[in-house]
């Protein structure tokens, strides 16, 4: 199954033979330390930046109805992101092993190693990167 939008994910999880964990890292768009102009311009309209983790939480996809519901929650701890990556494990091993896979998805996040998540907008809709 193609994944286009959040609830494709919802499903797929959902359908695994085995439960299914969905590790969740929020991002807010920021400049870099020291932007160029032409850095600051882009970023201004909406392009480049860098993305920070600011909140990271796991959840089984039955605790979750859909995207509105993930945006309700991270809104409850006031950390205002942009861009949520996604990685899905087996539901094994309980939060201590989750909260280590979150860990290790922080630090490929803080060096740019995005291609293994899937990442999706406040509106559930999956975004691509260049």
């Amino acid at each position: 199954m193609a994944i286009s939008r959040f609830a494709d994910l919802l499903e797929e999880a959902r359908r695994q033979p085995e439960p299914q964990r969905l590790l969740f890292v929020c991002t807010r768009a920021e400049l870099p330390d020291h932007p160029s102009e032409e850095q600051r311009r882009r970023f201004e309209q909406g392009e480049g930046g860098v993305l920070t983790p600011m909140l990271c939480v796991d959840k089984t996809p039955d605790e979750l109805s859909d995207m509105a519901a993930l945006v309700a929650e991270s809104e409850a701890t006031g950390v205002e992101w942009d861009i949520v990556f996604v990685a899905a494990m087996a539901d094994q091993g309980g939060p201590a092993l989750a909260e280590r896979h979150l860990q290790r998805m922080v630090e490929s996040l803080k060096t740019g190693s995005i291609d293994q998540f899937l990442a999706f907008d406040r509106a559930g809709e999956v975004v691509g990167f260049q």
